[in-house]
This record gives structure tokens, sequence and C-alpha cells, in this order.
């Protein structure tokens, strides 16, 4: 399997006219390092070597105890343990962006390996007149899981840490020196560790044991989304990574508010930054304002309302996108987005020397659309309009790939199915989706909520690579419209398990503890650590709500979410107040975080419900089918709940969904989930995708209970 990206940009959303890419996911090698020899041997300037071996680590006593317990503990076997083993690894070709894990790497090995070597040559891309011109070469990775070091021609050019968001590596200067030496190409060299046993290392619902169980999946290590080469000017227009921000919440001026990031600037140079928009081919207006001397940044408001010539005159392709009589796709003449009419804005950014030529031009888009949350109603609104989120729980695995999508268009389909069964958005969950995934959101009008991958185990450790990892996440992704809420942590049901060190290693004294945070009852330091990342996410982004710790034990938070997997009759009584919603949740765990007292004294508030903010159930359901028969690992096959057939899938569904809605108390839902994964068979489609029940009857019962939350509310 190749994931075809020759014809994808890997970053739709955001485009270079003037750069040329290449994509590199061909042509790599893998060599595993499990006793961490490459950097004491140099392969990072000789070259990864063609095999290595690998001897156990452990004594003869070591060897022996680990053997008497695995006698003593067979289901550690079960679970793929084994003990110490001589072995020897050779440098194998790996099919990129897959990871060494799944079968369309065509490496597909399950065991651990924490060191891993990725090498591949690379040659200058550029042509005389781009390099006599001065122009850059960046190698750009989507996302390498999880800490990577890369080297150039034996030279040290990069290191990122965090396995979800993007890096930039400039290779210009490595490629001068190949050049230099009178070489065409030079060796890049990759070295990546993705521990199996750090359980403060953010990971998701990737399981730290070779067997996965539960809500947990096989891990993904190395890299896992795509790779390439972009030619660019020396000075030119910076991403959001970089610090470029459309703001289009300002629907009541139609006042795009954009900051744009300068990358390369010359000091003692002057620039200008140039913004035009356009709407269906027709250009609605154009500003231009100087860069501050003292600034790799300026700010840029651009009035983007229509004037009635502009909109009379538009193609009839504009009113068909967004009808001219509905007063929900139109404010005045601001065309506004929404999941019923996506409509976007096209957005040109030019970046210009002192002397007036142009040195960069970047294609992309904006959605023009307010939310509110704060009404004090429990209404979550849409422009001004009550939005009912009718959302589905998607873990974005794929059954030969793992995390990555089997190809670009893979992300379009998931929408397109979710869609078709009558969900107008999503809850990404435990992962930073691939940005096709959300330029296809925005482009089909697709609610999501963004979230991150939490770890299992809180220190100091995980509070500094979370939070790095997090704001990287949301810069990345923060001028997408499609993204209506942050998510930053998430409870976890499950987290007892057994640890690779054959242990058995029960993470806290109860199996219902908030994920990464043990101990939010009483840890003043677990609190805070939350409370800095709503504060962190407030300062970047203002324009949308922080889902705190989705689940319970919320710690400060815009909206008021639980997870509740119980069977229809119950979670109709629980939802049938709402004081049973904000009541005691799984574990005896509270909704919100109480007062408590510190060592030395003193006091910590703690937080709760905040009176009229919006109530949303963000996980329920994860109902799966009886198997006809038990094969061969169907005993590991399992739901919350369990339906006899699909025609009992179906009213469970309906039930279910009734069950949270019809009291009037929430305005939004999570289901659990788009389809299955691996050993959770709980999907509403297989995990290849095909439909467990008929998506029109599932869309139907949609609707109906969408129609049943607009109908409870207040007339006018």
């Amino acid at each position: 399997m190749a994931y075809n990206s020759k014809d994808n940009y890997p970053r739709p959303d955001f485009v270079h006219g003037n750069h040329r890419w290449t994509p590199i996911n061909d042509g790599w090698s893998i060599l595993f390092d499990d006793e961490d020899v490459g950097l004491r041997e140099q392969w990072h300037i000789a070259g990864v070597p063609d095999k290595v071996s690998v001897k156990p680590t452990a004594t003869d006593a070591e060897a022996e105890a680990l053997a008497q317990r695995l006698a003593a503990f067979p289901e550690l076997k079960e679970k793929g343990f084994q003990a110490p083993r001589d072995r020897t690894y050779e440098k194998r070709p790996i099919n990129v962006p897959f990871t060494f894990q799944t079968k369309a790497s065509d490496i597909d090995d399950n065991d651990a390996h924490e060191v891993l070597w990725y090498e591949r040559t690379v040659a200058d891309p550029r042509s005389d007149a781009e390099r006599g011109a001065g122009d850059r070469v960046l190698l750009r990775f989507g996302a390498v899981d999880y800490d990577v070091t890369v080297w150039a021609a034996g030279y040290p050019v990069a290191a990122h840490r965090g396995g979800h968001v993007p890096f930039e590596v400039d290779i210009s200067d490595a490629l001068a020196r190949a050049a230099a030496a009178q070489s065409t190409e030079f060796l890049l060299v990759l070295r990546i560790r993705d521990s199996p046993h750090d359980l403060a290392q953010p990971r998701g619902k990737q399981y730290w044991a070779p067997q996965p169980e539960s809500i947990f999946y096989h891990p993904s290590s190395g890299i896992w989304q795509p790779v390439w080469l972009e030619v660019v000017p020396p000075t030119r227009v910076g991403d959001s990574s970089a610090g470029t921000v459309l703001r289009a919440n300002n629907i009541k001026e139609g006042l795009l508010e954009a900051r744009v990031s300068v990358l390369g600037r010359r000091a003692g140079h002057a620039y200008a930054v140039e913004i035009e928009g356009s709407l269906h081919g027709v250009k609605v207006a154009s500003k231009q304002e100087n860069v501050p001397a003292d600034k790799d940044y300026v700010f840029v408001n651009l009035g983007l309302e229509l004037s009635d010539e502009q909109k009379s005159g538009a193609p009839p392709s504009l009113a068909e996108c967004a009808p001219y009589y509905d007063t929900h796709s139109w404010r005045g003449n601001l065309a506004l987005w929404s999941p019923e009419h996506p409509t976007l804005y096209d957005i040109s950014i030019r970046l210009y020397d002192g002397e007036g030529a142009l040195l960069d031009e970047v294609t992309t888009y904006t959605g023009f659309r307010h939310l509110d949350w704060n009404k004090g109603d429990r209404t979550f609104r849409l422009n001004g309009w009550p939005l009912f989120q009718a959302l589905v729980l998607d873990q974005g695995y794929w059954p030969e790939t793992g995390l990555t999508p089997p190809s670009p268009e893979s992300l379009k389909k998931d929408i397109e199915i979710s869609k078709r069964m009558g969900f107008n958005g999503c809850r990404k969950h435990q992962k930073v989706e691939d940005p096709v995934f959300l330029y296809w959101a925005d482009k089909l009008g697709y609610l999501v909520w963004g979230e991150m991958a939490n770890a299992y185990e809180f220190n100091e450790d995980y509070a500094e690579r979370f939070s790095q990892e997090w704001l990287e996440a949301v810069k990345r992704d923060i001028n997408h419209p499609s993204i209506v809420t942050w998510t930053p942590v998430n409870v976890c049901l499950q987290i007892s398990c057994f640890s690779p060190a054959f242990t058995l290693f029960p993470l806290s004294n109860s199996d219902d503890e908030s994920w990464a945070y043990p101990d939010l009852k009483g840890n003043v330091e677990q609190r805070n650590h939350i409370r800095s990342l709503y504060y962190l996410t407030k300062t970047l982004d203002p324009t949308r709500p922080i889902n705190d710790n989705c689940g319970w034990e919320h710690v400060i938070t815009d909206l008021s979410t639980f997870h509740d997997y119980s069977d229809a009759p119950e979670l109709a009584k629980t939802c049938s107040t709402l004081e049973g919603i904000l009541g005691k949740k799984l574990g005896d765990r509270d909704f919100f975080v109480g007062p408590t007292t510190l060592p030395d004294g003193r006091k910590d508030k703690g937080t709760k419900h905040r009176e009229g903010a919006p109530v949303i159930c963000s996980e329920f359901g994860g109902v799966n089918i009886a198997p006809a028969k038990r094969d061969e690992g169907g005993e590991r096959d399992w739901g919350y709940t369990t339906a006899s057939d699909p025609r009992d899938l179906l009213k469970r569904f309906d039930r279910l969904l009734r069950a949270v809605v019809e009291p009037g108390h929430i305005c939004g839902v999570v289901y659990t989930q788009l389809s299955d994964v691996e050993q959770e068979v709980n999907g509403l489609y297989s995990f290849d995708r095909r439909e467990k029940i008929p998506a029109t009857e599932v869309s139907k019962i949609v609707e109906e209970v969408i129609k049943v939350y607009y109908d409870s509310l207040p007339k006018d």
C-alpha cells in the first residue's frame, strides 16, 4: 500500500503559490536500536548499519525471575510479553508514513522498540535560478511519534518532541555543504525515541503492552504523517504554527482580524502585507499594511461584507451555497459558515519588499462564524442561533494503517459517512488529526472538537511535555472554522493494567480516575496544571469554549460535559433532572472538583457548575453486537453494552439518544463511536467502514431527536 500524496499537498488549508514541494514518503529505511548503541557508534555520521545484534541485558538471575513471573501469570503471556532473547535486526525499507507496527508499512512488527533509526538520501530540489535567488529548502514533517533528532550530512539540524504536531527543518546549509563536497545528495538520518514504558509520555489510545486490550489500541511509533521538501523564498509568510491567525468571529461588523507572521525578515528592510478576500470569484475587498520595523508580524483588519452590487452580481453558485433568503446563511451581506451552509471566503495573503516586489503569496480561506456559550440559558449558539451538536466520537484509526489514514481521501470519507448518519460533527478523540481532515471539515460543514493525546501518569515531565504539545496543536489548528471547542484533557474509564516491566502495575487505587490526573480530588498541582492549560488556551483563542477535563472532575471549564455508558433506562433516570446529571459519576467521582486543603493549610476552593452553562453528554452509547460465534480473538471483542443483532442495535441507539435528549437539559451529545477499532467493536460502522445498521435509519433517528431539542426551546 502506498500513501498517495504526489498530487495532494499535505497542508491544503495554506498553500504558497510560489513554493514548490516534493513528497519524500518513499526511499526510507528503518533499523531498531533496542540497546541504544546508535549514538555511541555514530550512526548519524557514518550512516545506519545494515544490521545490529541485540543481547539480553538481564542477568541470569533476572532472566530466571522473569521466566518464573511469566509462568506464574499466564495472562502476561497472553498479552504478548516475552522473556529476553538474542536477536539480530536488519535495516529494512519502510513504507512511510505508515509506522512499523502496521501492515501497510511492510514491517508489521508489534514488539516494543524504544529507539528507531530512519535513513534516506536527499537531493537538492532547487533549480539554479532558485539557488541563485537564495531560496531555502524546508524538510517538513506532519507528525513523528515521539522524540526525534534530525541529522543532515552528519550535522544536527533539528530536534523535536511531540508525537502529534508538525515541525519543519531548514536543510539549505546541509545541501550547500554537500555541493561544496561535489555531492549531488546527502544522507538524512533520524533517531526517534518512543518509549513504551514512560507513562508520562502523551500517547492517547496507544497501549504500552504488546497486545492491546479494552479501550486501548496498537501503538504507532515513528513517522506517521507525510514528509515533504518545500522550496521557499528566504523571506515569506508564516503559517498558523508560526503565528498567522485569521480571526473571523466578528460577524456584527463583518471584520476579518488577521495577524500575519513574516519569517526570515532582514533587519533594516521594509516589508508590507496585503490581504485580499473574495467570495465565489467576486473580489470583496483588499487592504495593505506595512510591517512594523520592530516586529516580525503585522495586524490587518479587513471588512468582507459584500456591497449590494457585489452580491447581486455574484455568480449563481453563491446563492446555491448560501441561499439569499436564509437568515442562517447571511447576516446582512456577510456570508456565514455553518454545517448546513459551509460558506468560505477565499483569502490571499501577499508579502512585498520595500520596493513593492512580490516575495510570497499564500492562498487560504476563512469562514465567518461566531460561537456563544455565555447566554446563561444552557444553550450553545452558532451565529446567534441555538445549535444542537449531534457529534460522534471518532478515534481516527484504520485496520492496516493504524493512526495514519490509508490515503488523504480516507479522511474525507470518514466525514461523509458520519454526515450520512445524520451527525453534524465529531469529537476527534485523543488524537490531533491530520490537517487534511480539518480542511474537509471546513469545506463540508462538519463541527470538530479539538483534542490532544493524554498520558497516563502525572509528574513534572508530563506537565511540561503536554503543555508544549498542546500549545503547538492549538496554534496549528486555530484558523479552522470547523473547530468549535478545545478539549485538552479527557477522563478515562479503565487504566489499571499490566506494565511492560512484567509486574502488575495499578496506576491508582481506583480504576476510574481522570486520565493523567489520578488525584484531582486532593492534589492541587494536578488541578493547577489543568487551570494553566485552560488559561493558556483562552489567551491564544478567546473565541472558542474550553472543555477542560471531558467527562467529570472538571477544574475550570466553559462547558459542563459528562460521560455515561449506562443502558437507556438508567441513563434516562440520570438525565431526567439537572441535579441527576451533575451528581456523582462513575467510581463515586465528582462532576466538579470540590474544596480541598493543602498540607500547609491553604485552601483550594475547587469549582462548580456555572449556572446556565451548556450541558453536553460528551460520551455515551458504545454498544456492540454479540458475535454469532466466538472465533479466535472473539473473547476480546467488547462494548459497554451488547445488542443481540443489528436490529437490536438500532433500537438501543434510538432509546439511548432519546434518554439523553428528551428531558431537555442538554444541548449536545457525543455518541461512542463512529467505527469499530481493533477489539473495541462498538462502532456504528465496522473497522473497515461498512455499515452495521442502515445509515438512513440512523439519520432518521438523529434528525428526530434534534427536532425534539429545537421544539423544546422557548419560542420568541
